[in-house]
């Protein structure tokens, strides 16, 4: 696997360009391929573009190399085929010691480079085939982000996000192109007009600047009500933070959230860090609807929301490592699937407002143990011309580990 840039077999090193000359087969994008034709030794050589979708041009690959062992593969990617590239990719496929990898400065250090920024200290998003909302999450004031995108489109969607949450003076720079001869790059505020000829491969950095009243999401579990649509089914804001608190969402962990309603719980499951992923399960299709739009405007489009109702729903599912169950726990079997399909060291999590459930939720406290607890919460409200405590309904909260 060879990285190159968009200084073509100039940029080069000798064990890069060692590879391509002995390669039967060069494989890549039409870009890149399309640098073979500057050198005769090597532009008649046969060539394997990818299609769409890509994970099917990988699986081709792997197959013509299963068929013809002695072939010799040179697959040319992006930079540093390992930051946002192919090399992840390929790795689903193949192990490491059948590749000899030979990467080239990533679009991310030229960037850096250029801009006199620390790399380490940058926010590195690959959204050139993912949303643009999942910058959101990462758009704090004085942040400064490298993304790459796929074209002058995507850099406008990015412009408008940053207008629509408060952040219209960031300061935006095109980097066009980097790190070839036609390099360029230019620099302006997200709420003024883009040129109409940014040219492709180009990446966008982002150092934030960010309105007094602007909609950042902080990184504390427990966000305002209000930034959930909603129709009253919602775990509200204190007991949300609580229930965060419990379920202890640790990188790359799956959760279940069963009777997702709005969504909160998955959704601030999810931002609490970039690689957890969850599952929603909703009965009702207009809640559910609600819950994909809430989590495509906070930034974790991902979730997986799914239509149905447990336990059936709950059939095949990729097993958590926690669950939270916000209603239908009283309803036959719910709980003891959920407490069948946590992985080890899994947590669930289940909230009640009616005695109903929580008469089960004591029943399995005494009988599995865990943390239960009773949250009551208080709000000051206008009574006459006088304020005084309006009360929440309570909650019975049991926390299980498995």
């Amino acid at each position: 696997m060879v990285g190159i840039g968009e200084d073509g077999l100039a940029g080069l090193g000798a064990g890069a360009r060692a590879a391509l000359d002995i390669a039967d087969v060069v494989a890549g994008g039409e870009r890149h391929l399309a640098f073979l034709d500057a050198d005769p030794a090597l532009a008649g050589k046969e060539r394997l573009p990818w299609g769409a979708p890509f994970a099917e041009s990988l699986k081709a690959l792997v197959a013509r190399r299963e068929a013809e062992p002695a072939l010799r593969i040179a697959i040319l990617a992006s930079g540093d085929p390992f930051w946002h590239g192919a090399g992840g990719s390929l790795m689903q496929h193949l192990p490491i010691d059948a590749l000899t990898i030979h990467p080239a400065p990533s679009t991310f250090a030229l960037a850096c480079a250029r801009l006199g920024w620390r790399l380490e200290e940058s926010v590195t998003l690959g959204l050139h085939a993912r949303p643009i909302r999942l910058m959101r999450p990462h758009l704090h004031h004085g942040a400064r982000l490298i993304v790459l995108v796929r074209d002058a489109a995507a850099i406008a969607e990015a412009a408008a996000l940053l207008r629509e949450t408060g952040c219209g003076a960031s300061r935006l720079t095109l980097l066009e192109r980097l790190g070839g001869p036609h390099e360029r790059i230019r620099s302006l505020r997200a709420d003024a007009a883009l040129p109409d000829d940014i040219a492709a491969p180009v990446a966008l950095a982002i150092h934030v600047e960010a309105a007094p009243d602007a909609a950042l999401i902080p990184r504390a579990p427990g966000l305002p009500d209000d930034c959930f649509a909603n129709d009253g089914q919602l775990t509200k804001r204190e007991i949300r933070a609580m229930t965060l608190a419990a379920l202890a969402p640790c990188p790359g962990e799956l959760l279940w959230d069963i009777g997702a309603g709005a969504g909160s719980i998955a959704i601030e499951w999810c931002l609490a860090h970039p690689q957890n992923r969850a599952i929603g399960i909703e009965a009702r299709p207009d809640r559910l609807e609600r819950a994909a739009q809430n989590a495509l405007a906070l930034g974790v489009p991902h979730i997986d929301f799914r239509a149905g109702r447990a336990p059936d729903a709950l059939t095949g599912l990729e097993p958590p490592d926690a669950i939270f169950i916000g209603g239908g726990a009283s309803r036959e079997g719910v709980v003891d699937a959920a407490l069948a399909a946590l992985k080890p060291g899994g947590r669930l999590v289940i909230n009640a407002v009616t005695l109903e459930t929580e008469a089960l939720l004591i029943a399995l406290h005494a009988r599995l143990g865990g943390d239960l607890i009773r949250i009551a919460l208080s709000r000051a409200t206008s009574v006459g011309e006088m304020r005084g405590w309006r009360a929440a309904m309570p909650v019975t909260q049991w926390c299980y580990r498995s």
